[in-house]
C-alpha cells in the first residue's frame, strides 16, 4: 500500500500543480474583467447626462444610456465568473478530492477521481469529477460489482472494480482507505472523531447510500426524512441543495429555494456549508419570521416563546382551541365561513396618504354594495381593487397637466428625470412626435410614483381589516360550536388584546393568512421552486399547509425527527408521511428513514436509545467513549458541581454545552458559574452566533446543534416528572458527540434511573 500512496501522491501533485497554473490564469483573466468593468462604469457615469431640451437630443440620449447599461452588464457577468473560477480552485487546491473509482463501461477501463468541483486538463480531459456528477453516484451508491448510474438515454451499467478514499490536508495525502462500502469505517471513524467546529462542515466525502438517496432525489413532490438523531439528515438536506442547483443549473438558482430553520443559530450554524460547495446559499428563515414579515406591524410568537409561557401551564379550553386552529381542518372552515359571509359584513378601511384619507372605507363599502352577490366574495373584493386602481390611474391621467405637477417637473435633477424614464420607456419616448408628449409622459411616471403607496395598498388589498374579519371568523367559530361559544369567545378576546401590543399567538398565523388569501387570492409565490422544513415535527399541519399555500409550485422535503418532537405528541415516520401526502395532495410522496446514528459514541448513543419506547430501531455507529456520567446534588452544592464538571470536560473537548429545560434556568446556570474563569455564553433566541467554548441554553435552542461535551442540567424528577419529557432528554442528550454528564438536583427523573445500566457506575 506504501507504494500505491507514493503513486497516488505523485498523481495528487500534478493535479495540483495544473490547479497552481490554471488559478495564475484565472487571477490575471479576473484582475484584467475587473480593470474593464470599473472603466466601462467610469464611462457610462460621465456619458448619461440628460439633455430634454429637443426631442432629438432625447431620443439620442436615451438610445446612449441603454447602449452602456448592456456593456456595464455584459463586462460585469465577465468579472463574475471569473471570480466565480477563482473561488473554485482557491477551494480545490488543498483538498482536490476525496474518491476515486476504478469502472470497466462498455469494455473500457476508466479510473475517476471525485472531489467538491470539476477539473479538466488542457485537452479537455476530467482530472477531477464534480461529486454531483452523475457519474459520481458511482461512488456513492454502489459497492464492488455492477452498478448503474443515470444518463439522458437511461440508466448506463458499470463494472465498479475499485472505490478508494483519501484524507488529504494541504494537498498531501495523510491516509487512504479501499473499501467495499459508501463509505468504509476507517473513513468515517476518523471524520467523526474529530472536534465540533462552531459551524457545520460538508460531509461529501462521507456521504452514506441513504443520505445520497436524499440528496440525488429529483422527482419527489413530497419527500419526507425521518432521521434519528444524529443521523446526518440536515447534512444531507443542504448537499441536496447543492446538488439541486447544479443538476438544474440553467432553471434554478439560490433565490427559488427556501429553508425554514428552527432558530436564528441553527442558521448561523449551517451558513458555511453551500458555500464551502462552491454555491451561494438559499435563502433561510424561521417560521415566525415568515408569518411576521407577511403579517407586517405585528410580531408573531415563536414556537420557544410558547415553550417557556406554558411551562406556566396552558388552560384546557386554550389546548382545544389550538388543536382546532393548527389542524388541516381549519382551512374547510375558513372557507365556509367566506362563502357565507353578507357584504355588510365585510370589514373595510380608510386608504391614507401623508395623513389624509384618499380613499375612505365609506366609498369602498358603498362600492362593494353595488356588486353582484352572484359573485362569489372573492370575484367582489377582487373587483373593488380593479375599480379604485382603475380610479387611481384615471386621477393621474387627469392630473399629468396640471400646474401643480409641471412645477414640480421643474425641479428635478437630470438623475431624477432618468431614473422616471425608465428602460421600458425609452422606445415610447423616441415615438414621440413633440416635447409635450415627452413631458406627457414623464408627468405621467411621476404621479405614478408620487401615488405609489396607494398603488400598492389598493394591490395587496390593504382597504381589508383582516384582523376585524379574523375576531368576525372566531365569533362564528363559537357560533358553530355551540357547546364551546365561551371558549371561542376567550380566544377571540385574547387575539384583540394582543393586537393592541402588536403581538398574535402562533396558532392564529396561519388561519388569519388563509382567512386574508381566501379573501384577497393572493399570498402566493410562484417563483419559488424548492422548499426545505427542518425539524418538521415541531409543525403544526396547519403550518404546513400554509407554506404548501404560499408556494404552490414548490416541490416539499420536510426531515426531522417523530422522537425530538418537543412540542406536541410522537407520531409514527409512516403516519407523518400519510398525513402530509393526504393533506399536500401529493402525487409522488416519498418518505426516507435514517436510523443510523453517527454523531454520538455507542455509549451515549446506547443510554439516549433507552429512553425512547422504540429506541432498539435506532442503529448505533460503533466509535466507542465512556458512559454518560450521572451526579447527583443539592441545590447548595449545584454551583460546585457545575464549576468542576465544566472544568474536566474542558481539559477534554473544545465545546462544552450546558443544556437546561427552560430559559429560567439558563440564567441560574450562568449565575452558579459566574466565577468560573473562562467565558460562558447565554445563548437566546434571536442570537445568531456561538463566540465562547463552553455554552449554555435552553435544550430546544441546541436542536440541530453538536458539541463535544454535554452537561444535562437538573434532570431531577420534579424537572423531567413523566413520558411527556422523553423528547426533551433525548433530544439533550443526542447533542453530545464524545461526552455527556447529567446533574440532577435532587432525586433523579425516574426516566433516568429505570436505565441506569446504561449509565457509569
Amino acid at each position: 500500500m506504501h507504494q500505491e500512496q507514493a503513486a497516488e501522491q505523485e498523481r495528487l501533485d500534478t493535479v495540483v500543480q495544473k490547479i497552481d497554473q490554471q488559478l495564475l490564469e484565472a487571477r490575471e483573466a479576473y484582475a484584467k474583467a475587473h480593470s474593464e468593468t470599473r472603466a466601462v462604469e467610469s464611462n457610462y457615469i460621465a456619458n448619461t447626462s440628460i439633455n430634454t431640451v429637443e426631442i432629438d437630443d432625447a431620443m439620442e440620449t436615451n438610445a446612449e444610456i441603454q447602449q452602456q447599461r448592456n456593456i456595464v452588464a455584459r463586462v460585469t457577468e465577465t468579472e463574475n465568473i471569473m471570480a466565480k473560477t477563482v473561488d473554485t480552485l482557491t477551494m480545490l487546491r488543498p483538498n482536490p478530492y476525496f474518491g476515486r473509482v476504478d469502472i470497466v463501461e462498455d469494455n473500457l477501463p476508466e479510473t475517476l477521481y471525485i472531489g467538491l468541483a470539476s477539473l479538466q486538463d488542457d485537452q479537455g480531459d476530467f482530472l477531477i469529477y464534480d461529486w454531483r456528477a452523475p457519474i459520481s453516484g458511482v461512488y456513492y451508491n454502489g459497492t464492488l460489482g455492477k452498478v448503474s448510474y443515470p444518463t439522458p438515454n437511461g440508466e448506463q451499467i458499470v463494472d465498479l472494480k475499485k472505490k478508494r478514499q483519501f484524507v488529504i490536508s494541504d494537498a498531501k495525502i495523510t491516509n487512504m482507505f479501499d473499501t467495499n462500502e459508501t463509505v468504509g469505517d476507517e473513513m468515517l471513524q476518523f471524520a467523526l472523531g474529530q472536534q465540533n467546529d462552531e459551524v457545520m462542515r460538508n460531509i461529501v466525502a462521507t456521504i452514506q447510500k441513504e443520505q445520497n438517496q436524499i440528496i440525488r432525489d429529483t422527482t419527489s413532490d413530497l419527500l419526507v426524512v425521518q432521521g434519528v438523531a444524529g443521523s446526518g439528515k440536515t447534512s444531507a438536506i443542504l448537499q441536496r441543495i447543492a446538488f439541486l442547483l447544479f443538476h438544474a443549473r440553467e432553471a434554478l438558482n439560490s433565490d427559488q429555494i427556501v429553508l425554514f430553520s428552527p432558530n436564528r443559530l441553527f442558521s448561523s450554524y449551517i451558513a458555511d456549508v453551500l458555500p464551502s460547495l462552491g454555491e451561494r446559499n438559499m435563502r433561510q428563515v424561521t417560521l415566525a419570521e415568515f408569518f411576521s414579515a407577511r403579517l407586517q406591524g405585528l410580531t408573531v410568537q415563536t414556537l420557544f416563546d410558547r415553550y417557556e409561557q406554558e411551562q406556566q401551564m396552558i388552560g384546557q379550553a386554550s389546548q382545544n382551541i389550538r388543536e382546532v386552529l393548527e389542524s388541516a381542518d381549519i382551512v374547510k372552515f375558513i372557507q365556509n365561513y367566506v362563502d357565507q359571509i353578507r357584504t355588510d359584513e365585510l370589514h373595510f378601511v380608510d386608504i391614507y396618504y401623508e395623513d389624509k384619507v384618499f380613499f375612505s372605507a365609506e366609498e369602498l363599502a358603498n362600492y362593494m354594495a353595488t356588486l353582484s352577490v352572484n359573485y362569489s366574495m372573492r370575484e367582489r373584493v377582487d373587483m373593488v381593487q380593479k375599480h379604485f386602481l382603475q380610479v387611481l390611474t384615471d386621477r393621474i391621467d387627469r392630473l399629468q397637466d396640471a400646474d401643480w405637477v409641471l412645477e414640480e417637473l421643474d425641479n428635478l435633477t437630470d438623475q431624477e428625470y432618468q431614473e422616471l424614464l425608465g428602460d421600458e420607456d425609452i422606445e415610447e419616448t423616441m415615438a414621440a412626435e413633440n416635447v409635450d408628449d415627452v413631458i406627457s409622459l414623464v408627468a405621467k411616471r411621476y404621479l405614478t410614483k408620487h401615488w405609489q403607496v396607494i398603488d400598492d395598498a389598493l394591490y395587496n388589498s390593504f382597504f381589508l381589516d383582516i384582523y376585524e374579519q379574523y375576531v368576525a371568523f372566531l365569533t362564528y367559530m363559537g357560533e358553530q360550536d355551540i357547546d364551546h361559544r365561551d371558549w371561542w369567545e376567550i380566544k377571540r378576546d385574547r387575539f384583540a388584546r394582543q393586537l393592541e401590543y402588536h403581538r398574535i399567538d402562533l396558532e392564529d398565523a396561519a388561519p388569519l393568512l388563509f382567512l386574508r388569501d381566501a379573501l384577497t387570492g393572493g399570498g402566493t409565490n410562484q417563483a419559488m421552486s424548492y422548499v426545505f422544513v427542518d425539524e418538521m415535527q415541531d409543525y403544526a399541519l396547519s403550518q404546513l399547509l400554509y407554506l404548501k399555500h404560499a408556494f404552490p409550485r414548490a416541490k416539499f422535503t420536510v426531515l426531522g425527527d417523530s422522537e425530538q418532537a418537543l412540542f406536541r405528541a410522537v407520531e409514527t415516520p409512516q403516519a407523518l408521511l400519510n398525513k402530509y401526502a393526504q393533506a399536500f395532495v401529493a402525487k409522488r410522496p416519498t418518505l426516507i428513514k435514517l436510523n443510523k446514528a453517527y454523531r454520538s459514541t455507542q455509549e451515549i448513543m446506547n443510554f439516549a436509545k433507552a429512553l425512547l419506547p422504540d429506541g432498539e430501531d435506532i442503529m448505533t455507529f460503533t466509535r466507542h467513549g465512556e458512559k454518560p456520567n450521572l451526579i447527583q446534588t443539592t441545590t447548595n452544592d449545584v454551583s460546585t458541581v457545575l464549576t468542576n464538571e465544566v472544568t474536566r470536560l474542558r481539559q477534554k473537548f473544545q465545546t462544552v454545552a450546558i443544556l437546561t429545560k427552560t430559559a429560567t434556568q439558563s440564567i441560574k446556570v450562568v449565575d452558579a458559574l459566574r466565577n468560573y474563569p473562562e467565558t460562558v455564553q447565554l445563548l437566546h433566541a434571536t442570537d445568531r452566533s456561538r463566540m465562547a467554548n463552553v455554552l449554555v441554553m435552553p435544550i430546544y435552542l441546541a436542536k440541530g446543534l453538536e458539541f463535544d461535551a454535554v452537561i444535562g442540567y437538573d434532570v431531577s424528577q420534579e424537572n423531567y416528572p413523566d413520558d411527556q419529557a422523553t423528547g426533551l432528554l433525548y433530544t439533550l442528550a443526542s447533542r453530545a458527540m464524545h461526552a455527556l454528564s447529567l446533574v440532577s438536583v435532587g432525586r433523579v427523573s425516574g426516566l433516568i434511573t429505570r436505565v441506569n445500566d446504561t449509565l457509569e457506575k
